[in-house]
């Protein structure tokens, strides 16, 4: 039995940005420097993933 495909999840800069309680100037200065979560360019517009997002997240956890 095949399985379904998983559709990815894609976040704004601002949903991002609001889900880590963050400045959207940040995400931005980390895009800058490549500091930052993976992220997608679709034409002007920037997305990033929900699952690589909080991978992201999981990576930088302390204690």
């Amino acid at each position: 039995m095949e399985q379904p495909a998983v559709i990815p999840i894609f976040l704004t800069q601002r949903e991002v940005a609001d889900l880590l309680r963050l400045p959207g100037r940040t995400l931005e200065d980390w895009r800058q420097t490549q500091q930052g979560p993976p992220y997608v360019k679709l034409g002007r517009h920037v997305r990033y993933e929900r699952a690589e997002l909080l991978a992201w997240v999981r990576e930088r956890r302390h204690g």
